[in-house]
């Protein structure tokens, strides 16, 4: 009895030493692996480029909105009164010159007028000499008693009335040739006619507006500057106004508005602008007053990393790590930014890749740290011609 109960006892011992041994067996496995996979080196995440930061000039502005606008419009208008308008020989668009022709007037009646007081100028004329002629034999015989006195003073009398006739007569006939060139409307300067309401055939009053011109083809930007930022402006300070393609156009201030809006704080500097530009009176622009130069630290775009509204750089430890840090931007020039928060001059920071990256992260660096090169200053634009 006791030989058969022996045998499963046996059996069962036996099977427990074999799962025993297993399991060590498998816990030595894992405990090589974690070992081999302690040993192995760490892969880099990124391989990237480095870069310093530098310190240059960049230039200072001050950016402002306004309207482009004439630098003055001349109001031409119609001088005769009651006659038809017979030809128009401008339009807008037109570029005119002082004492052109704009537009004629049926003159026919005028010239009628003319030669009327040009007869009436020659009957007072003849009228005047016969006067003086009495008056010149009456004062020849003033000292002889023929004539009495009263007679001597109505003959010279009356060669001072004709005289004022001829007077009058010339001046009528000023007139009535005055209303003969008002049949033509001259330009009253050169420039550009910018509308026009003149139409053949109408009888206009004196003083309706025909034509409206832009003097001289002048045009200026008026930028609405804030109170608090007019005392940097001064006369004279060079403008980069930009129109809707893009192209700069540069111009210089001419005035400083003494006063500010009470609504918007807001003052006018006015920009005179070169002639011959894409500008257009009545367009809106966005334009750069130039300040002068500052002394500023700058890194490419690619190096910063924008992230929650906060930018960021990535600085390269000597360990091969990186290690991220907030930076406050400023201007941006080109492919420069400036970085206004403190960094080492000799801070190694990433250059390409950045933006992929995560603070600690390990990178492989591809090329030799290569300095930053200072923002390149954009050459002067041509002096407009006036």
């Amino acid at each position: 009895m006791n030989s058969i109960q022996f045998k499963p006892n046996a059996l069962y011992f036996a099977a427990a030493l074999a799962v025993l041994a297993g399991a060590a067996g498998l816990f030595a496995i894992k405990a090589y692996a974690a070992d081999d996979k302690a040993a192995a080196p760490a892969k880099p995440a990124l391989s990237v480029s480095t870069v310093q930061p530098q310190r240059g000039q960049l230039p200072l502005e001050l950016t402002a909105n306004g309207n482009i606008a004439a630098w003055q419009e001349a109001s031409i208008g119609s001088e005769a009164s009651g006659l038809r308008l017979l030809e128009v020989r401008a339009n807008v668009g037109d570029v005119v010159r002082a004492g052109q022709v704009l537009a004629t007037f049926s003159s026919e009646s005028v010239q009628a007028d003319v030669a009327q007081a040009r007869a009436n100028v020659l009957e007072a004329e003849a009228n005047a000499l016969d006067a003086s002629g009495n008056a010149e034999r009456a004062r020849t015989l003033q000292t002889t008693g023929a004539l009495s006195d009263q007679q001597i003073n109505q003959y010279l009398t009356t060669e001072q009335v004709a005289k004022a006739r001829v007077a009058a007569a010339k001046a009528t006939l000023a007139v009535q040739q005055q209303r003969l060139k008002n049949a033509q409307v001259l330009a009253p300067d050169s420039g550009v006619i910018s509308a026009r309401s003149a139409t053949v055939g109408a009888v206009l009053a004196s003083g309706t507006e025909l034509f409206r011109m832009v003097r001289q083809g002048r045009l200026e930007w008026r930028a609405e500057v804030t109170s608090a930022e007019l005392a940097r402006i001064s006369v004279g300070t060079s403008a980069l106004v930009h129109v809707a393609n893009g192209t700069p156009v540069k111009g210089k201030v001419r005035m400083i508005a003494p006063t500010v809006d009470l609504q918007t704080r807001a003052g006018l500097v006015y920009v005179d602008l070169p002639s011959g530009s894409a500008l257009k009176a009545g367009m809106f622009a966005k334009g750069d007053f130039e300040l002068g130069q500052t002394n500023a630290l700058t890194v490419p775009q690619t190096t910063v990393v924008v992230r929650d509204a906060f930018s960021y750089v990535y600085r390269l430890n000597p360990d091969k790590r990186v290690t991220q840090i907030k930076v406050q931007t400023g201007r941006q020039i080109g492919d420069k930014i400036e970085i206004l928060s403190p960094l080492p001059a000799d801070a190694q920071l990433v250059a390409s890749g950045a933006g992929f990256l995560n603070d600690g992260d390990l990178v492989r660096v591809i090329d030799a740290s290569k300095q930053n090169t200072a923002p390149a200053q954009a050459a002067p634009a041509p002096a407009a011609s006036k």
